[in-house]
């Protein structure tokens, strides 16, 4: 009888043991549906987070509690998931909704050109997130630049983290920056940029767009000219009428069109085009009026710069849309344009370069090829009295007509 009870004890035991272990895998199951932040990993650990202000954090007041960080120390990735759980509520205590796994992984390639297989030099990940390091390396090669990225993870604020398990974006979450100590109480405290970062982009909050233009600009200005984000034509809009070609820095330009997204893939942006074409209409007196000035500008850049940014194809690519572009306006009677700026790519490129653009079917720009051979005496015209010389009263290249005579028609 006592071996039967005992029988009995040892099998409810088992058998509840099973129905807590299935219990507790359901449980996690519907989390990971529901993806909501109600698991032990989103536990704020207030003990470890006085404990950082104790070892990391100096009073720099001593009538309030106000903390700065020693000089000397630089926060690591356990420091990071100390925040995540505080940057989860505070997300929550915003009125932030984490999107389900599909629906974040599709905003992450459609803003930030992020997947599963991306193989990137920039993008460090972790068990609990994924650091996108935002350089700037005017004054370096691109293999240099992204070798020296992994000393910068930890150490900027431009720099995005991923947050996956709760399906947002941050800036560096700094202890001091993400909470405050209080009567020794932890209070959560977000920076308004992380919130309405996270509202515009993963929500769809638009009411957050020009608070962010104003407040968070370099972040804004990188969506487009760092991760190629231009599907937002509001947003695309605002950078491109805030980017003018600089000489002293001629690149930042360039990243109006096209981008290296983190794979390295080069990526051309041809809703650049599309809004440009919107926006420059003519007799335009505002600041757009220039538009196709930048563009030449740039594209005497291209036609010059010998770094290794593009390979050939990229290049002849790039050179070929922009031309392409401008000389639109050639022949379009509403606009005062004669920017010769398929005699300009004539002028840089040699027949070489021409015939890769023809094998790749003249990047499928419908009139490329007419307007090409419509410019060759205009390339003449540009390299005598632009580029190898200059035109006035001392000196004028050959007229049009005895131009054609020594450089008949094919």
């Amino acid at each position: 009888m006592r071996n039967y009870i005992l029988f009995i004890l040892v099998t409810g035991v088992i058998n509840l043991h099973s129905c807590q272990k299935n219990s507790t895998s359901n449980n996690l199951e519907n989390i990971s549906k529901k993806d909501t932040i109600k698991n032990k990993t989103m536990i704020i650990d207030e003990y470890a987070i006085k404990e950082y202000y104790k070892k990391h954090l100096v009073s720099n007041s001593s009538e309030n509690s106000e903390f700065e960080e020693e000089e000397d120390y630089t926060i690591n990735e356990k420091d990071v998931d100390l925040m995540i759980p505080v940057l989860a509520q505070g997300l929550k205590d915003n009125g932030f909704k984490p999107l389900n796994n599909e629906e974040y992984k599709l905003k992450l390639n459609e803003i930030f050109n992020l997947n599963d297989n991306n193989d990137c030099a920039v993008l460090f990940r972790h068990p609990h997130f994924s650091t996108y390091v935002i350089q700037d390396c005017k004054n370096m090669s691109s293999a240099d630049c992204d070798s020296n990225a992994k000393l910068m993870e930890f150490m900027y604020d431009d720099n995005v983290f991923f947050i996956n398990e709760i399906k947002a974006i941050t800036s560096l979450p700094k202890v001091e920056q993400f909470t405050e100590l209080k009567n020794d109480k932890v209070i959560i405290d977000i920076p308004e940029t992380v919130v309405y970062r996270n509202l515009f982009l993963f929500n769809n909050d638009n009411s957050k767009f020009l608070w962010l233009l104003k407040n968070d600009t370099k972040f804004m200005e990188n969506l487009v000219k760092v991760f190629g984000y231009t599907k937002n034509e509001s947003l695309l809009k605002w950078v491109i009428e805030r980017t003018k070609f600089d000489e002293k820095d001629p690149r930042d330009f360039g990243k109006l069109f096209w981008v290296k997204v983190c794979n390295g893939k080069f990526k051309l942006h041809a809703d650049t085009f599309k809004l440009l074409q919107k926006i420059h209409i003519p007799n335009d007196p505002s600041e757009n009026r220039f538009i196709i000035d930048n563009i030449k500008s740039y594209l005497e850049f291209l036609g010059r710069d010998k770094s290794t940014d593009l390979t050939k194809n990229e290049k002849l690519k790039l050179m070929a849309n922009l031309a392409y572009f401008a000389e639109q306006y050639n022949y379009d009677k509403k606009f005062n344009d004669d920017n010769k700026m398929m005699a300009r790519l004539r002028y840089f490129l040699n027949d070489a370069d021409f015939k890769v653009i023809k094998e790749n079917n003249f990047f499928s720009l419908p009139k490329f090829k007419e307007w090409w051979d419509n410019a060759d005496y205009d390339a003449y015209y540009v390299g005598e009295c632009e580029y190898e010389g200059s035109c006035g009263s001392g000196y004028q290249p050959m007229d049009y007509t005895e131009w054609r005579k020594q450089h008949p028609k094919k």
